[in-house]
């Protein structure tokens, strides 16, 4: 077999239709990655460990995977350089997208299939696709824009909630909850995402249970509050939870992405006529490893815009999980950044937040955000209501560059909030 068929450089492959990933991967220094890395090639593609009959040469040119670039880290030329006994390195690799079609299974079977016939332990760092591959993708329906029409929110940061306790709550307790905290006025009101379908909380009695509460709301603040049921169920069940779910009145729906699986929720948001929301959770099963896995701004910010999600609930640095700031502003920059014919989508901050965090989201990334408070909600020293009303605050405050000390002089609720909650300085 002729190798260079294994081979391209990146100027021939921005001129075709191939999905170009980047792999951070580390070998003895007595393995040759140039090898390594034409074996992972031809493995994901049309080959295996061994030649095998039946290989032409046009299935070679249409479909073998290319090594496009293999860079040293740390860069080195000369070999005396390094002395360790194992080397890493950062291997390109361009795979054919007619091989696996607009689809996450068969596309992430060819990224990270990782097979006898590779045999190579990577971590899937990059993924750069065509803009024609992208256009089959909806992605999200609605977006910023869609998300402040709906919620009548028109400029600042939007205001979410997750109701606590997580779990082990009935409709009717979860409802009082919902009644208590949408007095504050929130923009929207979800369950957490431990609370699925359950026997003792069917999403169907939630969702009428909680517009009640938020219809009662209403009628004392006038602020309508958008409550997001967790449609995340098992995959046989799935249409009809989500049925159940729109037919008792539901304004938008949550899903987690990395459990239920990207092909079915995409498959449930090109169907629902309402926004997605889209949840990380045990996403970090899949990112936190070194040697395999993906990274987080593919699994939680890419993958996730382009199944659907019209905001998506990602980690940051200030909430106590220890997420790389590099990682956070990338997951960041793949939600909202111009992707081809994709809209952005807007990233809600949670983990730990509480309103004296906020004028740290507004400074990263301005008011186009959804800003996440649970605890400090429902954990707020006056009650849920005074919870949002000084998350609100500060997000005002934030937006006008007022300090949040001095915002507190007029918010006992703010006030309340910052003693109890700190107030870190800005990163």
């Amino acid at each position: 077999m002729n190798t260079f068929h294994s081979y391209a450089l990146p100027e021939e492959i921005r001129s075709k239709d191939y999905a170009l990933a980047t792999y951070y991967i580390r070998l003895p220094k007595d393995v040759d990655v140039i090898k390594k890395a034409e074996t992972m090639a031809v493995g994901q593609t049309i080959g295996t460990w061994v030649p095998v009959p039946g290989i032409t040469d046009e299935m070679r040119a249409n479909h073998c995977g290319r090594v496009v670039t293999i860079l040293d880290a740390p860069p080195a030329e000369l070999d005396p350089q390094i002395e360790d006994d194992v080397r890493t390195y950062f291997i390109q690799i361009a795979y054919p997208t007619a091989n696996f079609g607009p689809q996450f299974p068969q596309m992430l079977t060819t990224l990270l299939g990782n097979d006898a016939s590779t045999s190579a332990q990577v971590k899937l760092v990059d993924l750069q696709l065509p803009d024609c591959f992208l256009a089959a993708f909806r992605g999200p329906k609605f977006g910023p824009e869609g998300l402040r029409a709906l919620t009548g929110t028109a400029s600042g940061p939007l205001l979410l909630n997750m109701i606590k306790p997580c779990t082990g709550i009935t409709p009717e307790a979860g409802a009082r909850i919902f009644y208590d905290t949408a007095l504050g006025g929130p923009d929207f009101i979800k369950d957490d995402e431990l609370l699925g379908n359950p026997d003792f909380c069917p999403v169907a009695e939630r969702v009428k249970k909680y517009n009640e509460a938020a219809r009662a709301a209403f009628e004392k603040t006038g602020k309508e509050v958008i409550y997001i049921p967790n449609v995340t169920d098992r995959a046989d069940r799935m249409t009809d939870t989500v049925k159940r779910a729109l037919d008792a009145g539901a304004k938008a729906v949550m899903m987690c992405f990395s459990t239920v699986g990207y092909s079915l929720f995409r498959a449930v948001s090109d169907s629902v006529p309402v926004p997605v929301m889209g949840h990380y959770a045990a996403s970090g099963a899949m990112n936190e490893g070194i040697q395999s896995g993906l990274s987080s701004h593919l699994s939680v910010g890419k993958f996730a815009r382009m199944a659907g999600s019209d905001m998506v609930m990602m980690n940051t640095p200030y909430g106590g999980y220890p997420l790389t700031r590099m990682q956070y502003f990338k997951t960041m920059h793949q939600l909202t950044l111009p992707c081809g014919p994709l809209k952005p989508a807007m990233p809600i901050c949670g983990g730990g937040v509480h309103p004296g965090l906020v004028p740290q989201f507004v400074k990263d990334f301005g008011t186009d955000i959804v800003l996440a408070a649970g605890g400090a909600v429902q954990g707020h020293p006056m009650g849920a209501a005074a919870g949002i009303r000084a998350m609100r605050t500060a997000s005002e405050a934030s937006v006008a560059g007022i300090s949040l000390e001095e915002a507190a002089k007029e918010s006992p609720e703010l006030a309340a909030a910052l003693q109890r909650f700190g107030h870190p300085a800005l990163r």
